[in-house]
């Protein structure tokens, strides 16, 4: 059983290596975002309530995406495992989770934090702002996302570090190199993958 928990900033890569590091370690790759589609898309009662939050273009409530995330928790297929990606956002949803996976008699085995230099990440997706067409991500807009990153992120990377599990990752470089560091940093901890 893996349960990982994956932390970055916008342009790391998250998504990328959510994926590969899901199917290394054969559990589900879980984000708010997909949790929210698919429950808007299946017109669960959490989903529909939900989609009246996204139709005014206004965040879905903690209390709602907490109960989300319940739920998606206690589905069959993460029974050996998971990877959070987006979630916990802030001090109170880390306590969510706590709660949340104490009611499942189980914890976080680790959290991968995606480290990266905020000047190439700008770069970064720049560029792909300029490939995909994005002109609403300008570079003030970009910077802007950073700091917001970080002042959300960093309490949770204080609390789960004074926890022991989070494990720091350089995440610049190529797709498959940042995986593998990703590979033999768990694998030092004895969290070896599924393959």
């Amino acid at each position: 059983m893996s349960r990982f928990l994956l932390i970055g900033p916008p342009g790391a890569g998250k998504g990328t290596q959510a994926a590969l590091l899901a199917q290394a370690y054969g559990i589900p790759a879980i984000s708010t975002g997909d949790i929210f589609r698919a429950n808007v898309k299946e017109q669960t009662e959490l989903g529909v309530l939900a989609k009246s939050f996204m139709d005014k273009g206004e965040y879905v409530p903690d209390s709602l995406t907490n109960d989300l995330v319940r739920d998606r928790l206690s589905q069959s297929d993460v029974a050996r495992g998971f990877l959070l990606d987006g979630y916990p956002r802030t001090r109170d949803q880390v306590l969510e989770l706590d709660d949340i996976l104490s009611s499942h008699n189980t914890g976080l085995d680790a959290v991968i934090l995606l480290a990266s230099d905020p000047e190439e990440l700008v770069r970064r997706l720049l560029n792909r702002a300029q490939v995909q067409g994005r002109a609403d991500d300008t570079e003030d807009v970009i910077r802007h996302r950073q700091n917001v990153y970080l002042e959300q992120t960093q309490p949770l990377v204080e609390i789960y570090s004074s926890r022991g599990f989070v494990v720091e990752i350089d995440g610049i470089g190529q797709v498959g190199e940042v995986t593998e560091r990703i590979l033999n940093a768990l694998t030092a901890r004895g969290l070896s993958p599924a393959l």
